[in-house]
């Protein structure tokens, strides 16, 4: 028997403003957009911002439908856009932020399975990690990867 040890490197910091400016701005836009979100039955607001390889940033919130799953979360609609009209351009950063009655969530949002995994495509897709910034009012935490979210990922090589 072998045994692999995982270790997952997280930076946390205590507010938007111990941030670099680059990415308070970026958190900025996640939180401005978690508002537009249409979350009538959760009630949970989510907002997603994306910076590219080429300087543009892409904003995404959560869109909830009465026949779940049919929905789609803001780190999904902000990716998918951004690689539908971009489809050339990196993902460098993204920030993830969340709102419940309009009131910053105070935990550090997490992506859900299937934004772990289709983030972790987009790595494989342009050979780039993602920096991955999680907004909360207690903390925010800054990983280098999806590999931090999602290790032992399925990917192209498991095929």
């Amino acid at each position: 028997m072998k045994t692999t040890e995982i270790k997952i490197v997280v930076r946390e910091f205590e507010n938007i403003g111990e941030l670099p400016e680059n990415d308070q701005y970026l958190v900025e836009e996640a939180r401005r957009i978690t508002a537009m979100a249409y979350a009538p039955y959760s009630g949970f607001h989510v907002g997603a911002a994306i910076l590219l390889d080429n300087g543009q940033i892409i904003t995404g919130n959560n869109q909830e439908n009465s026949a779940y799953p049919s929905g789609l979360c803001a780190e999904r609609v902000a990716l998918f856009y951004a690689n539908a009209n971009y489809p050339d351009s990196k993902v460098k950063t993204l920030a993830v932020s969340a709102a419940k009655n309009g009131i910053l969530v105070n935990e550090s949002v997490k992506p859900c399975g299937a934004c772990r995994q289709a983030l972790a495509e987009a790595e494989v897709r342009f050979d780039c990690p993602i920096r991955i910034i999680l907004d909360g009012q207690d903390s925010i935490m800054v990983l280098q990867g999806v590999e931090s979210l999602l290790p032992l990922s399925f990917s192209k090589k498991s095929l």
